[in-house]
């Protein structure tokens, strides 16, 4: 064979071998971008409550009523066996933690986990966690804050999460916490969600449809670099946060920028910012500002006012699930894919 025919066989082999493997990339890219859904809860299923994180010293008022409240909706609560433990600032040692929400993600008779408070600890069981069995019987996972970390995971698992109150969001008076609560019911049970966020003259006007993700910013900050960060490609990311300086908060949006995570975005979705601190030497923007010129070098649209984070009024989302963002000056309308 001529060096000529030698080198064209081999182009050709190359070729052939590259196309299979973009071929096999982007089917990757499509899988990730494609999560299971868990079945919605009935009348009848268990729901386990768990404490992956901060220590429930003085709630048990709090779980009784998060009982109370899934038993008027049909379901049946079990409480994990260290839901009241404490090791210092947490609820139970690392492994007790772990021990409940393992036997929660294992059991399948337990449809649904949901996380009894935030706080901070979930980042120090994420490794000692398995989902084999999760996997074969995949389940809801409800909660906000630090539980951003497991919604994470649980993505990267393939699966769909509900970002949505916790048992320690209950109170005596439940009006003021009436649209969160409806839409976590509705959330759990499959019906439809929407929401129509009010106008902001902030707003980037635009639209997109794509799964959206996220969850709170210093979580998500937290897990840049590790396995349990998510990929956001082709995806619209939703952030809150609470009781931060605005310059740590422009910290942590120009670290997730430098890591990329914004490159192939569809989209922002920012919910509440709430309990700002106050630093000596004063920002001198709005927060809305600050995001704004950090994401300047995008085109993708960015709405501001969902209520969805740390404050009474939480608004449950499907992380994972498309939604239809539609982000105008006047309002912004989000739409959940049935």
């Amino acid at each position: 064979m001529s060096k000529i025919s030698l080198l064209t066989a081999l182009c050709c082999v190359l070729f052939f071998f590259g196309e299979k493997n973009i071929s096999a990339q982007n089917t990757a890219s499509i899988k990730t971008n494609t999560l299971i859904q868990p079945p919605y809860l009935k009348v009848g299923d268990t729901v386990a409550i768990v404490a992956p994180s901060g220590v429930l010293k003085n709630r048990t008022k709090e779980v009784n009523q998060a009982k109370a409240l899934l038993k008027s909706w049909g379901l049946h609560p079990i409480v994990g066996k260290h839901v009241y433990s404490q090791a210092n600032h947490f609820a139970g040692t690392d492994d007790e933690r772990c021990e409940d929400f393992q036997n929660a993600l294992d059991d399948p008779k337990i449809s649904a986990i949901w996380c009894a408070r935030g706080g901070y600890g979930t980042v120090r069981i994420l490794d000692k966690l398995d989902y084999t069995k999760f996997k074969e019987n995949p389940k809801w996972l409800i909660g906000y804050s630090d539980i951003t970390a497991l919604h994470n995971q649980i993505h990267n698992e393939g699966t769909q999460s509900i970002h949505a109150m916790m048992c320690s969001s209950l109170q005596d008076d439940l009006s003021p916490i009436k649209e969160t609560l409806s839409t976590f019911k509705d959330a759990i049970f499959g019906k439809s969600l929407s929401y129509t966020l009010k106008g902001s003259t902030y707003n980037k006007t635009g639209n997109a449809s794509a799964p959206i993700v996220g969850g709170n910013l210093t979580m998500l900050h937290t897990m840049l670099g590790s396995k349990t960060s998510i990929d956001t490609s082709g995806k619209i990311l939703f952030i809150e946060e609470i009781g931060e300086y605005k310059y740590h908060i422009d910290r942590m949006l120009q670290s997730l920028k430098r890591a990329g995570y914004f490159e192939n975005c569809k989209g922002v979705v920012v919910g509440g910012m709430t309990k700002l601190r106050k630093n000596t030497t004063l920002w001198g923007a709005s927060i809305e500002q600050l995001v704004l010129d950090v994401l300047s070098d995008y085109g993708f649209p960015i709405a501001f006012n969902m209520p969805a984070g740390h404050e009474k009024d939480n608004r449950a989302m499907i992380l994972g699930r498309t939604v239809k963002l539609s982000v105008g000056s006047e309002k912004s309308t989000i739409v959940f894919e049935d």
